[in-house]
């Protein structure tokens, strides 16, 4: 499978990259460090990450504007996206191929051509892996602004190396990566520094959120919190993991209202939930999920299942 992958890269002149909506470190990881491997390797291909840019991941890179025209003939490659509602910019279907790589559960097995592993801790790890297969096969290379990329992408997929998806192959990789000429101080602060309105945002979050008897918590932040600590969604998702400290917490959901929709973000420590998050227009991982709400009524219904769900779970 790597190896149709590279022969793609290899056959098509222009290459247009797609991640997820509302990106994080992995997406970015995964889509602009394997465009940065394919200008390293190919530098006369013209190559494009699209996509809306996050503000948050600007210490990791920026993607592109292109034109409609750009698409004609060329070869798309959708990194970190499960399902084709999910990918960000929908001109991915004026491509002339398409390729999905991934490690989230293939419920959507889109593309003329597939690498899915959901064993893989991240999609920035994937994408090394198939470096490593374009050393071997094409006499690849791997640049420092590349290692950058894809040591961000892993540690944000694992919080730090600290989630259970993290297995040795992870170290391994970030082992490898670590050689080369980047700044790690500077990956770390970037993805983990935060300004002093999120930590009082934080401090709300630990006062506030409610957990039952089985481990089941919840924490609701409504337009009128965020405004009150001047917090927008996106800046929001980042303190997604903060209940993980919480002794005796199983799994946790955090509702962040945005605009048209409320955020729905699932965490657990054991109780499998992406199953909870396909239910309310979402998925992921099996402890690390995403979904959608319309209302806070729906909000309380995924409260009570996920309630049952860990007061099930042994």
């Amino acid at each position: 499978m790597k190896r149709q992958i590279i022969d793609k890269i290899k056959q098509y002149k222009t290459i247009i990259l797609h991640r997820h909506v509302r990106p994080d470190p992995d997406a970015y990881g995964s889509q602009i460090g394997l465009a940065e491997l394919i200008r390293t390797n190919y530098p006369e291909k013209v190559v494009y990450t699209v996509g809306e840019h996050d503000d948050s991941l600007s210490f990791m890179a920026s993607p592109q504007q292109i034109e409609d025209a750009q698409f004609e003939k060329a070869l798309i490659i959708v990194t970190d996206t499960a399902n084709t509602e999910r990918i960000d910019d929908q001109r991915y279907v004026n491509g002339d191929f398409l390729i999905k790589i991934d490690h989230h559960p293939n419920d959507d097995a889109y593309g003329d051509l597939l690498w899915v592993d959901t064993d893989a801790s991240s999609c920035s790890e994937m994408i090394y892996e198939l470096y490593e297969e374009g050393k071997t096969y094409a006499d690849w290379k791997m640049s420092d602004e590349a290692a950058r990329l894809l040591f961000s992408g892993i540690v944000g997929d694992t919080g730090r190396f600290l989630y259970p998806s993290a297995s040795p192959k992870t170290f391994e990789t970030a082992g490898q990566l670590v050689q080369y000429n980047f700044d790690r101080n500077e990956v770390f602060d970037g993805m983990y520094e935060m300004e002093r309105k999120l930590l009082n945002l934080q401090g709300y979050i630990y006062q506030h959120f409610e957990m039952d008897e089985d481990g089941a918590a919840s924490i609701k932040l409504p337009k009128a919190i965020l405004q009150q600590y001047d917090a927008t969604p996106s800046e929001t998702s980042l303190l997604v993991s903060s209940l993980g400290n919480v002794k005796n917490i199983r799994a946790w959901v955090m509702f962040i209202e945005d605009n048209d929709a409320i955020r729905v973000r699932l965490r657990s420590k054991g109780p499998v939930i992406n199953g909870l998050a396909k239910k309310y227009n979402g998925g992921g991982h099996p402890l690390a999920s995403g979904a959608t709400a319309y209302s806070w009524e729906e909000a309380d219904r995924v409260i009570e299942d996920l309630k049952v769900i860990c007061s099930e779970y042994k």
